[in-house]
């Protein structure tokens, strides 16, 4: 369900209420990631989040890592697959939100036409590491 909220303006000193509206939709809301997993207690320490721009050109996927804190992406164009070292697989495309695995193994593949863009939001702690790589390998 999203907020909808009336944006008024001021034209010439008078207040003028908006025929269009601010509207917010949750592209994700879970207590699981992506996998079924709960979602691990907070860390201890300074918060910090960190927002990125992750581009994964045509053809290419990212090696495997792990996230020691809770991450989340909206994928902004094109289409991804996220797999598991065990096989598990996860589709998203443009538009769709993704809650990121906490300390498993995964990596991500672009598997569409173009370029794909994610915004990801890192909600990790100040001066760790919010991806880990793994050591054995690509998906």
């Amino acid at each position: 369900m999203g907020l909808i909220l009336l944006a008024p303006r001021v034209m010439s000193g008078e207040l003028v209420v908006s025929e269009r509206a601010i509207e917010t939709t949750v592209l994700a809301q879970s207590t699981q990631d992506w996998g079924g997993s709960p979602l691990a207690e907070y860390a201890q320490g300074q918060p910090e989040i960190t927002v990125a721009r992750v581009t994964i050109p045509v053809g290419m996927a990212l090696p495997l890592h792990e996230h020691p804190f809770m991450t989340a992406g909206v994928v902004l164009q094109g289409v991804i697959e996220v797999r598991t070292d065990s096989g598990k697989t996860h589709i998203a495309r443009a538009g769709e939100a993704v809650i990121e695995l906490i300390d498993q193994p995964h990596g991500g593949a672009n598997i569409g036409d173009t370029d794909a863009v994610i915004l990801v939001v890192y909600a990790g702690i100040k001066d760790q590491a919010f991806t880990v790589p793994v050591r054995h390998g690509d998906i």
